[in-house]
């Protein structure tokens, strides 16, 4: 295997799918600090507000030669950005950061990562993709002016896949239909275990509203909360023609949600972040509007429905990865 920057750049990419979605509204960002051919850290950006993938490499980094310093008291964006303009000593100065997205140009939530990084002069950044973000980018240019060695479009391909939630829930709507089965194709029944239920439940937690078809609420009487991570419940919307259904089904007694009833596909677009819990049905219905299908694959073989034989979708996998023993498959629909 060849060691270049492709490769440190895979671990970056690889280490942000890891928290892909649960960013919202912030985009899926990895980050890799190598210092003298040694990988000092492989981090991500885990959740909006909280540092970004930069920050939590650079720390890491830090923390990986000087394991005893203060700075693993440090927990805030601000508060690492300041440790480390005052304490880095230059440690990074012959270091390369590869950096799955442009670091940020503005302060928000969090510091600018673009300032910290020209201030901290390491040898050469080495970026992915460009920041579409228009209030945060020029990263680049800040960069640069700081006379660091700036390389971008490293596996822009791979980077752009990893960012197109971002860019669709950014300038439109982004829907992703999650699905749970078996090897076999089988969707009956209790399937997932408890580690990819607290994945889902995370999800839940993040988005901004949940489609969910009516014969799924009658048959099933779900709940459809974030109760495995004590999380926020989502606003439902259930697709049904029929607009009666028995209100003592839980999913209605949940407090500070709202349930809306409709068939009208439309609604959807007010939404910016949908994630779809249902079967191939439902999934018929969406196949024009689906961005993603988010296929958690359990390892087992189980008696029940496979799919209808008269759907026809066309995907492309654009991530693998795992949640405890099973597997979780990132697909795009194919326009």
């Amino acid at each position: 295997m060849k060691i270049d920057d492709n490769f440190y750049m895979k671990l970056a990419i690889d280490e942000a799918w890891k928290y892909q979605l649960l960013t919202y509204p912030n985009p899926a960002v990895g980050c890799v600090v190598v210092k003298n051919g040694e990988i000092l850290a492989i981090e991500a950006h885990k959740e909006a507000g909280k540092p970004h993938a930069e920050v939590n490499a650079l720390k890491a980094a830090y923390l990986k030669k000087c394991p005893n310093d203060v700075l693993k008291t440090k927990s805030s964006s601000h508060d690492i950005h300041d440790y480390l303009l005052r304490n880095h000593n230059n440690f990074f100065e012959d270091c390369t950061i590869y950096v799955t997205l442009e670091p940020c140009n503005h302060i928000g939530k969090t510091p600018a990562c673009a300032n910290l990084l020209k201030e901290l002069k390491p040898k050469r950044v080495v970026i992915a993709h460009e920041d579409i973000n228009k209030e945060a980018k020029g990263g680049c240019e800040t960069l640069k002016s700081a006379n660091i060695d700036v390389n971008l479009d490293c596996m822009k391909k791979e980077a752009y896949e990893l960012l197109y939630p971002f860019i669709k829930w950014t300038q439109g709507t982004f829907i992703f239909y999650k699905m749970a089965q078996t090897l076999n194709g089988s969707i009956d029944g209790a399937i997932s275990s408890h580690i990819a239920k607290a994945y889902v439940h995370t999800l839940r937690d993040k988005i901004d509203l949940m489609l969910i078809g009516g014969n799924t609420v009658r048959s099933d009487k779900p709940t459809l909360d974030s109760r495995y991570i004590a999380g926020r419940a989502p606003n439902i919307m259930i697709y049904s023609k029929n607009k009666v259904f028995d209100t003592n089904i839980p999913l209605f007694k949940v407090p500070n949600r709202e349930v809306i009833i409709s068939d009208d596909l439309f609604k959807l677009l007010d939404y910016k972040f949908i994630m779809v819990e249902g079967t191939y049905n439902l999934m018929d219905k969406l196949k024009e509007k689906i961005d993603y299908l988010v296929l958690l694959v359990s390892p087992k073989i189980r008696k029940g429905v496979n799919a209808l034989n008269d759907l026809h979708i066309d995907f492309k996998i654009v991530h693998e990865n795992y949640i405890g023993e099973e597997k979780i498959i990132y697909l795009k629909r194919k326009v």
